[in-house]
């Protein structure tokens, strides 16, 4: 498993990790756009290389997921 043992993963790590511990696809370039314009997780630098804490990774997945639905009039936009 990807980032298992690891405090912190490089971005390109970021979307093998979410999709194999959340579920949550999300492409890299996706990352790289949230890394410019917000609403992507924190992260850290190490000189010019960005990394994310495992623990603010599995924050923001959280916060992306809804509550259970039973159909999708109950979805909250």
């Amino acid at each position: 498993m990807i980032g298992l043992g690891r405090p912190r993963l490089r971005r390109s790590e970021v979307p093998g990790y979410l999709l194999e511990k959340h579920g949550i696809p999300i492409a890299l370039a996706t990352l790289n756009k949230m890394a410019t314009v917000g609403g992507g997780p924190s992260m850290r630098y190490a000189g010019r290389i960005p990394l994310y804490d495992v623990d603010d990774l599995d924050r923001w997945a959280a916060d992306r997921l809804s509550g259970p639905v039973a159909s999708t009039s109950e979805k909250v936009a």
